[in-house]
């Protein structure tokens, strides 16, 4: 059994731990909010740039360009966008086992967020460039991830480059998935765009571009992957605040359930000292 003392200095510990914890989750709220809105309000240019993407792609003939060229794929690079810190659940954790599941001699890592580089850097895996980005992501910080993932693939250093990020559903809601990146085409995995293709594809009548598809394509390309990463980042430090919000939620509500055990079990044993010196002064006077 614990004495009076031991059980006051645990009450003491874990209330301070519930203290920390819920100043979290109160910060993890104010960011989340921010976060959201961000992340919802592009999606409606995302889904917008991606049909003309997939209506200029698909109707655009005998033009090619280095961006679109198919090759068989026998190194990858994989853009891992995890958290810059932990208490945020199985976040990281599931986001990192998907992750693993890669063969790490024919993939390369770009890594964007402190504990994706401290996966790769602790796995041994190789790793091409490391980023970093703010609670409020950058457009120009997604330039120059995807500048660097480009550059490779110009390069012909590797032949596909995908995007590893954690999708934002809602607040409870977050999943690691897998994006597609370059070359640029079709979107499997990942849609952040949150449409079918068959409807990019066929949704409508052919579109009519001026000046032409060929010049169109030529200007829309670097932008629409700048964009796309753009929207990676974004959806990816929303779902880092809303995990962090549950996680910290959790453990609060955890440490006041076990600040109320410890409180019984101090005010159980507080009484019972109470009624033996009682009994032992009552013993006392009859003796």
């Amino acid at each position: 059994m614990h004495s009076s003392r031991e059980l006051r200095r645990r009450i003491h510990s874990v209330g301070n731990t519930s203290q920390i914890t819920k100043s979290m989750q109160l910060v993890a709220a104010s960011k989340l909010r921010k976060a959201q809105e961000r992340a919802l309000a592009g999606r409606p240019f995302g889904r917008l740039l991606y049909r003309i993407q997939r209506e200029a792609t698909t109707h655009m003939g005998d033009f090619t360009h280095p961006l679109l060229e198919k090759r068989e794929v026998r190194k990858r690079a994989v853009i891992l966008i995890g958290a810059d810190k932990g208490l945020c659940g199985a976040l990281n954790s599931n986001l990192f086992r998907l992750a693993s599941e890669l063969d790490s001699k024919s993939t390369v890592f770009i890594t964007a967020g402190r504990k994706a580089w401290q996966f790769v850097t602790r796995t041994q895996r190789q790793l091409a460039a490391e980023f970093e980005y703010h609670d409020s992501p950058q457009y120009s910080e997604a330039k120059a991830i995807a500048a660097c993932a480009r550059d490779l693939f110009l390069r012909r250093e590797v032949d596909q480059v995908q995007i590893m990020a954690t999708r934002f559903i809602n607040t409870l809601t977050q999943q690691a998935l897998c994006l597609d990146y370059l070359p640029v085409g079709e979107v499997k995995g990942l849609k952040i765009q949150d449409m079918p293709p068959e409807e990019l594809k066929h949704g409508g009548p052919e579109a009519v571009f001026e000046p032409s598809t060929e010049a169109v394509l030529a200007y829309l390309l670097s932008h629409y992957l700048d964009i796309v990463l753009y929207q990676a980042l974004l959806n990816a430090k929303a779902s880092e605040q809303s995990a962090r919000l549950v996680s910290m939620k959790n453990a609060t509500d955890n440490a006041d359930s076990l600040i109320r055990s410890l409180t019984l079990e101090y005010n159980e044993l507080r009484q019972g000292n109470i009624t033996k010196e009682l009994l032992e002064i009552a013993g006392g006077q009859s003796d």
